[in-house]
C-alpha cells in the first residue's frame, strides 16, 4: 500500500494492466526483473492529481550477456513511463551516485511494487555505493535545476536591453560550433554585436558583420537558421502560457530544494531518503507556487531558504564521513556473487 497525501492507495495492481504485459513477456524481464519500483513525484511524495505514475526497475543481465555476446543495457516502455536497467549498467550509475539512479534504493517501503531476494541484497547493502562523488552529482543536478530558474526568470522580468545580452549571449554560444561544422567556414567571417535598436520597440539589438564571398549556400542557410532558431525560442518565451509555465518553474524550485534535501541526507547520515515525507508540506507549497510572487519571480524567502540549503550542503561536504570513493571492491564482489549465480543457472 502506497501513502498519497493520507490516501492508502496499492499501486502494486498496476502492474496487472494490460498495458504492463510486457515486463512478463519481455525475453529481457519477466523472471529475471528484481525490483521495480515508483519514480518521480510518486517516489517523492509530491504528486498532484495530473502527475503521471512513473516506474524504474532493475532486471538481471542473461547468461549470454555476460559470458556470450548479447548486449542489453536497458528497457524503455514510453507508454508507461517505465525504464528497467540491465543490472550491470544500475551498479554503473549507482556507483557514481548519480540521482535518478541511486534515488531507487532509497524508496519508502510500500513503493516497491515488485522486490525479489536478489533486489533486497542490493537494498541491504546500498550504503556501499555512497561517496563523496554526490557532492558533485547532486550538486550538478540541483546547479541544472537553479540555471532553468534563473534563464526563464531572465528571459520573462528582466528589462529589455538585459534580454537582448541573453540572447546575444546564446546565439554566441552557437557559434562556437561553426568551425568544426562547417570545413569552409573561417573564423571572423560573421560576427555579432550589441548596438542601439533600428527597431523603433526595442532599446537595443543584436546586429551581424557578415563577411563571406563564394560561400556554399546551403551552410550559409544552415548557420542562419542556428542563429535565427535561438532569437525564436526566446521570442516564443515571450508569448508563453504563463499559467502553464508558472506550473514548470514552481516544479522546478521544487526539485532544487528536494535535490538539496537528498544530498544533505546522504552526506550527514549515509542514508537515502527518496520519500520526502518531512519536508512533504513545504516541497508542496513550492510547487503550488506560495514562494512566487505576482510577478512571476520568487520571493525573497525562497532565495533566503535555498541560500540556507546551500550552506547546509556545503557544510555537509565539508564534514562528511562518506569515503572520497565508493567501495568499489565490496561492490564486485556483491556483482560477481549475484552473476555467477546467473552463470550457473540458479537465478
Amino acid at each position: 500500500m502506497i501513502r498519497n497525501r493520507g490516501i492508502m492507495t496499492d499501486y502494486r495492481a498496476i502492474l496487472n494492466k494490460p498495458e504492463y504485459d510486457f515486463i512478463n513477456k519481455n525475453e529481457h524481464l519477466g523472471k529475471h526483473v528484481i525490483l521495480l519500483g515508483l519514480a518521480g513525484s510518486y517516489a517523492y511524495g509530491t504528486n498532484i492529481e495530473s502527475s503521471d505514475i512513473d516506474i524504474r526497475g532493475i532486471t538481471l543481465n542473461q547468461k549470454s550477456d555476460l559470458i556470450g555476446l548479447t548486449q542489453f543495457e536497458q528497457y524503455v516502455d514510453d507508454n508507461t513511463d517505465t525504464v528497467i536497467y540491465a543490472f550491470n549498467k544500475m551498479v554503473n550509475l549507482l556507483l557514481s551516485c548519480n540521482p535518478n539512479t541511486i534515488e531507487l534504493l532509497g524508496l519508502a517501503p510500500d513503493n516497491y511494487l515488485y522486490l525479489n531476494d536478489i533486489g533486497k541484497m542490493l537494498l541491504d547493502n546500498k550504503r556501499l555505493f555512497l561517496s563523496k562523488r554526490a557532492i558533485q552529482s547532486f550538486g550538478g543536478y540541483a546547479d541544472a535545476q537553479l540555471r532553468r530558474l534563473q534563464n526563464a526568470l531572465a528571459r520573462d522580468t528582466f528589462p529589455q536591453s538585459e534580454k537582448e545580452r541573453h540572447i546575444f549571449n546564446s546565439v554566441k554560444n552557437a557559434m562556437y560550433s561553426f568551425n568544426s561544422s562547417y570545413k569552409n567556414f573561417e573564423n571572423g567571417s560573421l560576427e555579432i554585436f550589441i548596438d542601439k535598436a533600428v527597431n523603433p520597440e526595442l532599446e537595443t539589438e543584436i546586429f551581424v558583420n557578415a563577411k563571406l564571398s563564394h560561400y556554399p549556400l546551403r551552410d550559409y542557410v544552415s548557420m542562419w537558421n542556428t542563429m535565427s532558431n535561438v532569437v525564436k525560442d526566446y521570442d516564443k518565451i515571450g508569448k508563453r502560457n504563463k499559467k502553464k509555465d508558472d506550473l514548470h518553474l514552481n516544479k522546478h524550485a521544487m526539485h532544487l530544494m528536494r535535490l538539496f534535501m537528498m544530498a544533505i541526507d546522504i552526506l550527514e547520515k549515509g542514508e537515502i531518503n527518496t520519500y520526502r515525507e518531512k519536508e512533504h508540506e513545504l516541497l508542496m507549497d513550492i510547487r503550488f507556487g506560495k514562494y512566487q510572487t505576482d510577478e512571476g519571480t520568487f520571493s525573497d524567502s525562497f532565495y533566503d531558504m535555498m541560500r540556507e540549503y546551500e550552506k547546509k550542503l556545503h557544510y555537509a561536504s565539508k564534514h562528511t564521513q562518506l569515503p572520497d570513493e565508493p567501495d568499489f571492491k565490496s561492490v564486485q564482489e556483491l556483482v560477481m556473487t549475484i552473476n555467477e549465480r546467473v552463470i550457473r543457472d540458479e537465478i
